[in-house]
Order: structure tokens, then C-alpha cells, then sequence
């Protein structure tokens, strides 16, 4: 069963509480999942791991949590479930109670499959339902929804640092519990999203109608410009995944501070995401989606370009400007691509998404093994010059005239 455009315009208006539920659920989530990336320091320690194995570690959970995802988007495209929200939360339950008390490196690469697996199922779907919430507001929807999910990205090494940290990696089976609040808060989320399909349902059975295929442009011309989109998020998550996974280790080793206070320094720079986040698509819904994501990736250039050659507190400094105004991107490309499919929402969502983590995750297995070559200074050297790629914004139609 899908969502046709009249049945979109009857959703009703701007559902506040629905959306601050699923912005919630998705700090909930993400600060799940970001407990891994904040626990390296101590899993390459106790299992004695290189940077190739970390970056290994990376790339199953990106992988995991990204090959799903269109999957699941493309299933949930024809077949909504109301409950499936808190089973991919259980998914990241398990994954995490697995990784508090295992001793084998295998056994992390499944911890951490099966914590990607639970990313894999809320994320379209979570999209889906920010979509229909948005009484038309999409943009400022997308960013609410998704400044949840990076605030709780930033939690994750702070709670490291101040829960797991001190006291062993063991502690990760205390803030998994945290999963079952998550479910707990996806509870009315699920209600209204159960009454809502009963409604549509009886509509389109007096109606009759079927899905609407309303496209803003030709199909060719569609797969160039999501083709245009690939290649800005490949740059984006290149240099994403250069900081998500190897910051605290570039700050450990360049200037000699502890892991506990590196773990702060990442929390400022996953707080600065946030920030970002929440300004990306309201702007877009102003002034049109091409223009915040041409500015936030080629803006950053110069601040990424400037970090590797100064001392920590500039590099504090760079890496808090970086991630605000790069985060500001994805709101704007991910509402974007779902105009030029608005039939789609859960497909498209499950691939960017799903791209998205899939070439965080390469990248990081790649530049691990970079910085066991050349060292992890010359990662960032190499890498500042990612957000470059920016320039290719200029080839995306403005959809805003459209």
C-alpha cells in the first residue's frame, strides 16, 4: 500500500508533536550507534588492533546499516508497518549488549553488523513518516528530524567519555539499555502512523484512486541529477569519515592529549553537526535546496584546507566551523532527491542513507590503512581536499522554480 499526492495534501497540518517524537527516536538511535566509533580507542587497545582492523570494524557496520537500506525503503514503500521502528531498535539492543562482553575480533564485526542492521530499518522509514508530518514544511521537517539524530551522534562519545571510558568497555551494556526508552518514545509514533494508513486506506477504497507517478522532470534527466548528488555526498562523507573515525586518534597523536579529553573534543565537533543541521532545510524551503547545498560543501574548502597546518586549539576551532557548515548539506540533498521522486520517499530515502553510511564506511577502511602507510597526520592533509568537489553543485536544477 502506498501514499498517493492527494492523500499527502489530507495528512493534515504541521504535526509537531509527531515530529519532535521521531527527532527523539532518532537522537535515541543515532547515540546508539555512535557509542561504536566512541569506544575505538579502547577496542584497539584491549584487542590490540591496527588502524586497517578498526577501519575494518567501520566498514561492516557502514556496510550493514547501508545495503538494507534501500531494501527495506523499497519494502516500506509497498508494505508500511506501523511497529517497524522499535524492531530496528532491537537490533541495535542486541548489537550493542554483544559488544560490552565479547573478546573476539569476528565477534565485533557482528556486534557491530547487527547495531548497522537496526539503523538500516528506522532510517527510511523514520523518513518516510518526517515526510508525511511536514504539513508541507519539508525542509524544516527533514532538519528537525535530523538534528535529532546528529545531537544524538554527539551524546555518544560524551557518554563514552564519561560512562565507558573510566570504567571499561563493559559499560556499553548500560547504555543499551537506552534502546528500550527508544522504543518506549516510538510507541505514539507508531499509533499515529497505524491511524493514519487505516484513514488513507478508506479513502482510496472510496476513491478508487491509484499512485500518482508525478515526476518534476524526465526520467534520463533525473538519473543525471541524482548522479550529480552521488558525487557531492561522496565528498561530503569522505571527509565526514575522516573525523567520525580517526579525530580522537589525530589529536591523541599530534598533540599528546588523553583519550578522555579527545572524546570531548569530538563532542564539540558532533555538537557543531547539530547545529548545522537545523538550518540547512529551513533555508532550502526559502531560498531554494541547491543553493545551501552548493554553500555548505564548497564552504567548507577553505576551513578544511587551514586545519592541518595549525596548533589544537584552531584545529578545535576548524573542526566545530567544518562540521556546522557541511552538516547544513544533508537536510537540503536528502529532500531534494525525494522532489525528483516524491512517489518514492522510502526508496530514495534508503538509498541516501544508505549511500551515504556505505561510503563513510569504505572510506574509513581506506584511510585506515592510508594512516598505517603514511601516518595519520597525512590523512587529513590528503583528504581537505574533498569538499572541493562542491563545485559540481553548480550542474543541479533549482527545484525551487520547478
Amino acid at each position: 500500500m502506498s501514499i498517493t499526492a492527494s492523500d499527502k495534501k489530507n495528512t493534515g497540518s504541521f504535526a509537531l508533536g509527531i515530529l519532535f517524537a521521531l527527532s527523539l527516536s532518532h537522537c535515541t538511535n543515532d547515540m546508539l550507534q555512535s557509542v561504536i566509533m566512541a569506544v575505538y580507542p579502547l577496542v584497539k587497545s584491549e584487542l590490540a588492533l591496527s588502524f586497517a582492523q578498526v577501519g575494518l570494524i567501520t566498514m561492516v557496520y557502514q556496510i550493514s546499516a547501508s545495503v538494507f537500506q534501500p531494501v527495506m525503503g523499497m519494502v516500506m514503500d509497498r508494505h508500511q508497518k506501523p511497529w517497524s521502528l522499535p524492531m530496528g531498535m532491537g537490533f541495535t539492543f542486541t548489537g550493542l549488549m554483544l559488544l560490552a562482553f565479547v573478546h573476539q575480533f569476528w565477534l565485533v564485526l557482528v556486534s557491530v553488523a547487527l547495531v548497522g542492521i537496526g539503523s538500516s530499518i528506522f532510517h527510511p522509514e523514520a523518513a518516510r513518516l518526517t515526510a508525511l508530518a511536514s504539513g508541507g514544511k519539508r525542509g524544516l521537517a527533514q532538519s528537525l528530524f535530523q538534528v535529532g539524530g546528529n545531537l544524538g551522534g554527539s551524546f555518544g562519545p560524551l557518554l563514552a567519555a564519561l560512562v565507558i571510558a573510566p570504567y571499561g568497555r563493559q559499560n556499553v551494556g548500560l547504555i543499551a539499555l537506552l534502546a528500550l526508552v527508544g522504543m518506549c518514545i516510538m510507541l505514539p509514533v507508531c499509533r499515529w502512523y497505524r491511524a493514519r494508513l487505516k484513514e488513507w486506506d478508506e479513502r482510496r477504497r472510496q476513491r478508487g484512486e491509484g499512485l500518482r507517478h508525478e515526476m518534476p522532470y524526465s526520467t534520463p534527466k533525473t538519473v543525471f541529477i541524482i548522479g550529480v548528488i552521488i558525487v557531492l555526498i561522496f565528498s561530503k562523507y569522505i571527509y565526514m569519515a575522516s573525523l567520525n573515525s580517526y579525530y580522537t586518534f589525530y589529536l591523541i597523536h599530534k598533540f599528546g592529549v588523553s583519550v578522555q579529553d579527545s572524546q570531548f573534543y569530538l563532542f564539540i565537533f558532533l555538537f557543531a553537526t547539530a547545529a548545522g543541521t537545523l538550518l540547512g532545510g529551513p533555508i532550502g524551503d526559502r531560498i531554494g535546496r541547491k543553493y545551501v547545498i552548493w554553500g555548505s560543501i564548497l564552504g567548507t574548502a577553505p576551513f578544511s584546507l587551514l586545519m592541518p597546518h595549525v596548533g589544537l586549539v584552531p584545529t578545535v576551532i576548524l573542526s566545530f566551523l567544518i562540521g556546522f557548515i557541511l552538516s547544513s548539506a544533508f537536510p537540503a540533498i536528502l529532500v531534494y532527491a525525494q522532489e525528483l521522486l516524491p512517489y518514492k520517499i522510502g526508496l530514495i530515502s534508503g538509498i541516501f542513507y544508505g549511500f551515504a553510511f556505505g561510503i563513510a564506511g569504505i572510506a574509513s577502511a581506506v584511510l585506515g590503512n592510508f594512516a598505517d602507510e603514511y601516518g595519520i597526520e597525512y590523512v587529513y592533509q590528503v583528504v581537505a581536499f574533498t569538499p572541493l568537489l562542491g563545485l559540481v553543485a553548480c550542474l543541479l536544477p533549482n527545484l525551487k522554480e520547478k
